[in-house]
């Protein structure tokens, strides 16, 4: 999403030697994109975390692939003798490929095992935590990572339900749709649970976090006049990312290129109707 927009940000034509990264593969598409601008002797690391997703790098000599979590991107570059980055741009969020696997659970639409995990090797799953947690640590974590109205209804409705099923668990995106069917209507349904399943998700893969220590990772590596881009998808990440921009460029760190965050054009969100809550911020470091 926003792929010439957040690719033409890195400014890669005039660093056609430089040394890229991409903090989330996903998909390959900025990736892609970033190679068919880089000059023979540039070079690109690509980082996800899901396997999956690492198995579709395309073989091409200057790419290197890392699979970690974007938190740890600083530590990976030292640990590869970069000294610095040209660029880093980083594309948030769930992947088209994750959300349409019934099986890794990040949707509603498929009834499936409620996973969540963006690293399948990872132990926390989405219905751990509906079935382990306090109803004060659902409803906190409903509040405050999916802006959920009403949550502490809501996470006592999912205790209830939890508490009444044989093995008192909540393990599948089904039952848990089941169990807060009470509080949407079929014109509400998407938001309602769109809204439940980001906080989950969130929570089982601690993305505010590692969005943080992405940030502060990327500007520690990123060499004077290299550019930071980063493309959100809802209002936490977005505040996350636009907070941390103006705190360093306060600092005299960054120079903030986009004054409002740049959004898809009416064509892109036609064509791709996930792309309507992108937003891309970019930043050029000093």
């Amino acid at each position: 999403m926003l792929l010439k927009e957040s690719v033409d940000a890195l400014n890669v034509e005039h660093r056609r030697d430089g040394i890229f990264a991409d903090a989330t593969f996903g998909g390959g598409g900025h990736s892609r994109e970033i190679l068919s601008r880089l000059g023979a002797s540039g070079r690109l690391i690509v980082f996800d975390q899901d396997s999956q997703a690492l198995s579709n790098v395309p073989e091409d000599e200057r790419i290197t692939p890392v699979r970690s979590n974007f938190r740890f991107l600083e530590n990976h570059i030292r640990f590869l003798g970069i000294a610095a980055l040209d660029g880093v741009i980083a594309d948030l969020g769930v992947s088209s490929h994750q959300f349409d696997t019934a099986e890794r659970g990040f949707s509603y639409r498929f009834d499936s095992a409620l996973d969540m995990r963006m690293n399948q090797d990872a132990e926390l799953t989405a219905a751990d935590v509906v079935s382990n947690y306090s109803k004060e640590a659902l409803a906190s974590l409903l509040a405050e990572y999916g802006e959920v109205e009403n949550s502490m209804r809501i996470s006592s409705a999912i205790c209830s339900f939890r508490e009444s099923s044989p093995d008192g668990r909540i393990n599948t995106t089904g039952q848990l749709r089941k169990a807060l069917e009470r509080f949407f209507s079929p014109n509400t349904e998407r938001k309602f649970l769109g809204k439940v399943f980001q906080a989950l998700r969130i929570e089982v893969n601690k993305e505010i976090r590692a969005l943080e220590d992405l940030l502060r990772g990327s500007l520690n590596t990123l060499h004077s006049g290299g550019r930071l881009v980063v493309i959100t998808y809802h209002s936490l990440e977005d505040r996350v990312v636009k907070n941390f921009l103006r705190d360093a460029r306060a600092e005299g760190k960054v120079e903030i290129l986009t004054k409002k965050p740049v959004v898809p054009t009416e064509e892109e969100i036609q064509a791709n109707g996930r792309s309507r809550s992108a937003k891309l911020r970019i930043a050029e470091k000093k």
